[in-house]
């Protein structure tokens, strides 16, 4: 058996990188597990086995790797799951960096397996998909060359141009009836284990109880889709000037925003506030990316209902739960939902009901704010009296006098007077709490709304990004209600992630779509349905209905039947077709080897004639020719056939010498060798 060659190893670990991305791309994994498997797979691909000789050593590492996993779990702070995929990963790392052998390729496609299994566990996401097809290319070439290689004797080289080709169709072949199989068959999901599904990378939560100031504004980057809304009438525009609302909040202790007031009972159907004649009706969609469970309408919302869970196991219907702040929550979780929606035009909310506690709670202000906010405030309205006007001159000073960045140092002590005072720039949670607590210190009601600015426009739908999360300002105006005021600077309002990677984002989109609709969620009763509707006979509303089944089926088993017969002549002629003889192959082999180094025999010569003239004639050729000749003689008129790999190790010393006879001659070389043509 030959040594183990570096390509083979490079496959087998590539294969295991692609099952190990299996589950990256849930997003669940433990950083550190991560970046410990990429080192371990950089460190492998280099061909630096630095555990070849720390068998035990590392092993008491892996160990204590498994107890810190465990105590994760214990704690609370890993999923089970999680834990054993990451804990799959390390072992496959460890096997990788030890000494290549076969006890050791086995259990790194072992581990290569178990992360398989554990990816299509954690997400069902289309990336997961083009890693699993990575991992059977990666590992089914490195097995084939296994076998090769334990076939090739030591010391000969690996044959690996003419094992990969055929490998590489076969392979082919594999993965294309893998994928007729996973379409067409019926088969089940991981996850109808009650397990909840991971929403996958680049995935958004935030939509949450609390609105933190602080930080870098990443969400305004990811250009994620995270919601669909079909809305009647159409607004026939390409871009929506819309606020999305999902919750306001009216309490700020100088760090963060919450809402007074607590849940009520769940029910189907939530109304906020009575409609109109005017209301818009959204049909809405909350995708995977999305990450939370809010529900998420055009302001003013009046009505929500209709709610559906999307989960792995299947689609059902999902009470809501409304909460303070105006917040409604699906109470069953899923992947995605989709629900209904009405919403007044978005201008005033003056039917909204509110307690006497949450009226007065609209003009708190924390203990400790900086009471430079106040006098700068009062500068900056120079006795307006009015709310609305007041907000607007507020709006339009901020927007005026100060920056927007995303690039923020974390959380300050005082982030309201770091805004105004001291960086001056900021994003739409600062400009929002800014106005809010300026007009709440001159005795204007104010409340801080998040949801979302904007929406796009596709196909005949309208779609969100992560990056358009947004926070504004509503301030109550009386006989009007709450009407909202935006002071973050309105080319800052929407998406700043760039355009290409927003076309990036929207094809890989429509492929997850594509993806979810036709493979993860596409049922058995969707393949009955899909049979169904092929084979229906059709239905003409002026004739009687036939019970014969259309054109199209006896078009398709014509078609088949074609395909069939064609199929079945061409394997039938290859396999009646006489096959070469092993010894006959030989021949051919030497006689192409002879005519690449420029030996031709004389005409009508054969290769027995040749070998007898050259040893006649005392050529060095004769030497490494003639046990060629004589065996392909045995093998093929004295009954001893080649035994496997013979007829390699028969070809070296031929090669060796045409390649030696090809070679230039050194300029102090001896006198040139005699043509044997």
């Amino acid at each position: 058996m030959s040594a183990p060659s570096r390509l083979r190893l490079a496959l087998r670990d590539l294969g295991a990188g692609a099952a190990f991305g299996s589950m990256v791309v849930s997003g669940q994994l433990p950083v550190w597990t991560v970046a410990a498997f990429a080192l371990s797979l950089v460190f492998a691909l280099l061909g630096w086995r630095v555990f070849a000789k720390r068998a035990k050593a590392t092993a008491v590492l892996l160990l204590g790797m498994a107890g810190l996993l465990g105590f994760s779990v214990y704690v609370g702070q890993l999923d089970l799951v999680v834990a054993a995929c990451s804990f799959a990963g390390l072992i496959a790392g460890h096997r990788m960096l030890s000494t290549p052998e076969a006890r050791t390729d086995g259990q790194v496609q072992l581990a290569g397996l178990l992360m398989v299994a554990g990816g299509a566990a954690l997400s069902g996401e289309l990336i997961f998909a083009v890693f699993l097809v990575a991992f059977c290319v990666f590992a089914s070439l490195s097995m084939g060359l296994a076998v090769v290689e334990a076939a090739v004797p030591e010391g000969e080289p690996l044959p690996v141009r003419s094992v990969v080709r055929p490998l590489s169709v076969g392979l082919l072949f594999a993965v294309s009836g893998a994928v007729a199989f996973f379409i067409l068959f019926p088969r089940l999901n991981w996850n109808v284990a009650a397990r909840r599904a991971s929403p996958g990378l680049g995935a958004t939560t935030g939509l949450s109880d609390t609105v933190r100031l602080g930080g870098a504004g990443t969400l305004k980057s990811n250009p994620r889709v995270v919601l669909r809304a079909h809305i009647t009438p159409d607004p026939g525009v390409d871009q929506l000037g819309s606020y999305w609302v999902a919750r306001t909040y009216d309490t700020f202790d100088g760090q963060e925003w919450t809402s007074v007031g607590g849940p009520k009972r769940s029910r189907q159907r939530v109304t906020l506030r009575p409609g109109g004649e005017s209301s818009l009706h959204q049909r809405i969609e909350l995708l995977p990316a999305y990450g939370a469970r809010t529900l998420v309408a055009l302001e003013t919302p009046t009505r929500m209902g209709n709610a559906v869970a999307h989960t792995a196991s299947g689609n059902r219907r999902t009470s809501l739960m409304e909460l303070g702040g105006g917040e409604v929550r699906f109470v069953d979780a899923g992947l995605g939902y989709s629900y209904e929606a009405t919403s007044l035009p978005p201008e005033e909310d003056a039917s909204t009901k509110m307690t006497e506690a949450e009226l007065g709670q609209l003009l708190a202000l924390p203990d400790r704010l900086d009471p430079r906010v106040a006098e700068l405030a009062r500068t900056v309205l120079d006795g307006e009296k009015e709310p609305l006007a007041a907000a607007r001159k507020l709006s339009s000073w901020l927007q005026r006098e100060y920056a927007y960045t995303l690039e923020l140092q974390g959380d300050v002590e005082d982030p309201l007077a770091d805004f105004l005072f001291v960086r001056k720039a900021g994003h739409c949670e600062h400009f929002a709490t800014a106005l809010t607590l300026m007009l709440r210190t001159q005795g204007f009601s104010a409340r801080l709304a998040s949801g979302f600015f904007g929406g796009e426009r596709s196909d005949e739908d309208y779609i969100l990004r992560a990056g358009d999360a947004h926070a504004w300002t509503h301030v109550l105006v009386p006989d009007r209600g709450f009407v909202t005021v935006d002071a973050t600077p309105p080319g800052n309002r929407a998406s700043q992630s760039m355009a290409a990677l927003q076309l990036l984002t929207g094809l890989y989109e429509t492929l997850e779509s594509h993806w979810r609709s036709a493979v993860v969620d596409f049922s058995l009763r969707d393949q009955m349905d899909v049979a169904q509707r092929f084979i229906r006979p059709p239905r003409d509303s002026g004739r009687s209905s036939t019970r014969l089944p259309p054109a199209r089926v006896w078009g398709v088993a014509l078609l088949a039947g074609l395909v069939t017969y064609g199929t079945w002549r061409f394997l039938a002629a290859r396999l009646s077709a006489p096959r070469p003889h092993t010894a006959t192959r030989l021949v051919d082999t030497v006689e192409r080897m002879l005519r690449e180094a420029g030996v031709r025999p004389h005409e009508g010569e054969t290769l027995e004639d040749l070998t007898a003239r050259l040893v006649r004639e005392h050529h060095s050729l004769a030497e490494p020719l003639a046990p060629v000749t004589r065996r392909y003689l045995e093998a093929r008129f004295g009954q001893r056939p080649l035994e496997a790999g013979e007829a390699e190790r028969l070809l070296t010393p031929l090669r060796r010498y045409l390649e030696a006879r090809r070679a230039p001659a050194p300029s102090s070389g001896a006198g040139s060798q005699r043509s044997a043509s």
